[in-house]
């Protein structure tokens, strides 16, 4: 029989995976962490509002949404500008 997953403990395998994950990631800084917030906070709101906008028949209210979606996308596409200017310092 080979020796893998299998022949090992389910609670060795848990440990090593939490061992490998210690190892792979740095930590990251508190201002990156809420960015990266801000940025999975942009994109929630755009995905709710793009199925808004598919469900909307109100021409006015269409409008609105996708003004609202435009300015979403301004802002992340600012983040992104910021993030890329600080990881290159």
């Amino acid at each position: 029989m080979a020796r893998g997953w299998e022949s090992k403990s389910v609670e060795q395998q848990q440990a090593e995976m939490s061992e490998q994950r210690k190892t792979v990631r740095a930590p990251i800084p508190p201002d990156e962490q809420q960015r990266n917030r801000k940025r999975e906070s942009l994109l929630l709101s755009r995905k709710r509002l793009t199925q808004q906008l598919q469900a909307a028949g109100n021409p006015r209210h269409r409008q609105m949404l996708e003004q609202a979606i435009a300015e979403l996308d301004r802002q992340l596409s600012s983040s992104k500008q910021v993030t890329n200017s600080t990881s290159q310092k």
